[in-house]
């Protein structure tokens, strides 16, 4: 049985973990999987917020990214 799962996002978290995502598989952080199909579900997981994300293909992405980012970050007292 394969019963779809949603999860929801706001646009700033969409784009923070797309980050790590991608930098994950280009291989820039260690990763250990305990089995294959858990990089495979991050590679998908990776291409589906590739389809709703347009800043990674912007001229200024860094600068997007670094915003965001201190919009998810906790805020420190």
């Amino acid at each position: 049985m394969s019963e779809e799962i949603s999860i929801e996002l706001s646009h700033d978290r969409a784009l923070v973990l797309f980050e790590w995502l991608a930098r994950t598989a280009a291989g820039e952080q260690p990763a250990a999987f305990a089995d294959q199909a858990e990089q495979r579900v991050l590679w998908d997981l990776e291409a589906a917020l590739e389809k709703h994300l347009t800043e990674p293909f912007k001229s200024d992405y860094r600068e997007l990214l670094e915003a965001a980012r201190g919009r998810v970050r906790d805020v420190e007292e």
